[in-house]
């Protein structure tokens, strides 16, 4: 795997966190993440639950481009709950992986979020220990 693609509608939680942990567990994978309708900043409960485990979010989120979709070798759809703006709707061949919005929700609900996506994304980098 050269690159790797986390996408979701906003680009302010669940995309954010999986290229952050991407990021501290495969350094040589080119890795970014980008949604369909980017919000104004990270959502504040990601930025805190992701600090309590040693990483900031500080990224702006990124509007998903199709130069974004030619240069990834691997897409990956965080999971969608707007279905008129799922990322899954452009691409063929994505990874869906389903995990659940944590916009709205509480700190407690963000931090199993957090942590379904950081295990996911050890056993994509090879890492699952």
């Amino acid at each position: 795997m050269d690159s790797v693609l986390f996408v979701c509608v906003e680009n302010a939680g669940r995309s954010l966190m999986a290229e952050a942990f991407m990021k501290k567990y495969a350094p040589h994978v080119r890795v970014a993440s980008a949604g369909t309708r980017p919000a104004a900043r990270p959502d504040e409960a990601v930025v805190r639950a992701m600090r309590e485990v040693g990483i900031e979010v500080d990224k702006t989120p990124a509007a998903l481009t199709a130069e974004m979709l030619r240069g990834g070798s691997r897409v990956v759809n965080m999971g969608c709950m707007d279905s008129s703006e799922c990322p899954a709707l452009f691409v063929e061949g994505v990874d869906d992986w389903a995990i659940p919005d944590p916009k709205g929700r509480t700190i407690e609900e963000v931090r199993r979020i957090r942590d379904v996506i950081e295990a996911r994304v050890r056993e994509m980098a090879g890492r699952p220990d």
